[in-house]
């Protein structure tokens, strides 16, 4: 896809963009891309769409999400970074100053994010299983834990490495897939069900659901009690 030139505003998240109406982040390496992403020539710089159909977060905010704690510094601990395109948008976000620690229990799927982390120089890609941090405990305090795990348990997990990593009155996000919980129940049951659960660790700041970019999703803003 060729660069277009575009007069981008600022979008009301720190770091984020808007151009020909889509959701952009500013590209740490300006004439690269990660996956078909359109870049944009504006005078905030080049900037990357950030496509709601491939990344849960986008698609949160596109969803008329509120509260987006993510900003330029941060220390961040991702679990299920898969092939790094959500991660990419994460590291244009903290930028030079903050790092991503990113957990993905495939090999092969973690391979794909290799160059990634190379070129950017903020991902630290990890190969571990995300249900148990006791297998990466040398990771610093973190001030944000973001969650993409399509498992059961997926809110215990979350909350079992903010115990061990989220400094106190940091945050953290996840996106609920509610049939890899239950696929008996309501997506809507389901994600009031896990809010109990995250209730008791976290302070709920915002929540949307993910459809048409994400069926039967739920995405939970957090704040550590």
């Amino acid at each position: 896809m060729s660069k277009k030139r575009n007069n981008a505003k600022v979008n009301e998240f720190e770091g984020t963009f808007l151009a020909d109406g889509k959701l952009c982040t500013k590209n740490m390496i300006p004439g690269k891309r990660v996956y078909d992403e359109f870049l944009y020539n504006s005078k905030h710089g080049e900037l990357r769409s950030w496509d709601p159909r491939r990344s849960k977060p986008a698609a949160a905010i596109y969803k008329g999400l509120h509260h987006f704690p993510l900003k330029k510094g941060m220390k961040v601990l991702y679990l299920g970074v898969a092939s790094g395109t959500t991660c990419s948008h994460f590291s244009d976000l903290v930028e030079k100053e903050g790092i991503i620690y990113g957990i993905e229990i495939s090999d092969r799927v973690l391979r794909e994010i290799l160059t990634i982390a190379k070129e950017r120089g903020n991902i630290v890609p990890i190969l571990a299983d995300a249900r148990m941090p006791e297998e990466f405990p040398w990771i610093e305090d973190v001030d944000l834990v973001y969650a993409d795990i399509a498992i059961k348990d997926q809110s215990e997990v979350l909350i079992r490495n903010c115990k061990k990593f989220l400094k106190p009155g940091g945050f953290a996000m996840i996106a609920i897939k509610s049939r890899s919980i239950d696929v008996t129940k309501r997506p809507t049951d389901v994600y009031k069900e896990e809010r109990k659960k995250l209730e008791q660790f976290f302070n709920v700041t915002d929540f949307v659901t993910l459809e048409p970019h994400e069926r039967d999703h739920g995405y939970f803003v957090l704040k550590r009690k």
